[in-house]
């Protein structure tokens, strides 16, 4: 689809100007009016100036016999076009941007353990020695740990053996929340029946020295003190228990 011409846009301008005027001859133009006219009229001169200067220029370039350049899909155009002349690929890195020197390897590819190299520029044979694979814990949240050590207290309630939990513990990294297995037992232990109490006791005789220290055992009972308002709300009984 063709736009209207520039003779027949400058017409239409015109016609704009002449409709400022009214059909009843000149009369007084409001300040906006007159800002809109001598707008219409300065880009009307720009645009006969740009028509002129792009003519001259034409003619210019024809009158000194430059050649043209060659087209888009000639040969000549495509000497350092750097895609591919077959016509193949889409484009994408080669092997899957797993191949090339010094890089990773494809995503997700696993690599098996590889000797050391003598001829690596970084390789100490002093330095090397055997190799030990170790299983790393890592050490458990307060939120982790409770959720662990809530259902042993609980089943050790049902079977009362104290090794069988000791075991379970010793394969959790308790860190520096070892403290928190004793208070969880017996605030466990004051929900429940006596027989419980007496089965955490039991319990906790038996960690100590294994499982925890006789430190870790004063700082849950003092934790407990300070939480006894707490206790009180589930546990009345509580402070005599």
């Amino acid at each position: 689809v063709q736009g209207p011409c520039p003779a027949a846009a400058e017409e239409e301008e015109e016609d704009g100007d002449e409709e400022l005027l009214g059909a009843g001859g000149p009369r007084t133009w409001t300040p906006q009016e007159k800002l809109l006219h001598e707008a219409r009229l300065k880009a009307k001169a720009k645009r006969r100036l740009r028509r002129t200067s792009s003519r001259d220029s034409a003619r210019e370039s024809l009158s000194e016999g430059a050649e043209p350049g060659p087209e888009p899909g000639s040969p000549k155009g495509r000497t350092h076009d750097r895609r591919s002349r077959m016509g193949k690929g889409r484009g994408l890195p080669k092997k899957g941007g797993a191949g090339g020197k010094g890089v990773w390897g494809a995503p997700g590819v696993v690599y098996g353990y590889q000797e050391p190299d003598a001829r690596d520029p970084n390789y100490d044979e002093v330095a090397q020695g055997d190799t030990v694979y170790a299983t790393v814990v890592p050490e458990l949240e307060e939120g982790e740990l409770e959720k662990n050590v809530q259902p042993m207290v609980l089943e050790y309630f049902e079977h009362g053996d104290t090794s069988e939990v000791m075991e379970l513990l010793r394969g959790l990294n308790l860190g520096s929340r070892r403290h928190a297995v004793p208070s969880l037992a017996v605030a466990l232990a004051l929900e429940g029946k006596a027989s419980h109490r007496e089965l955490t006791s039991r319990l906790l005789s038996d960690l100590v020295g294994h499982v925890v220290t006789p430190e870790d055992i004063a700082w849950a009972f003092d934790k407990m003190l300070r939480d006894l308002p707490d206790l009180i709300l589930d546990t009345p009984e509580a402070p005599q228990v």
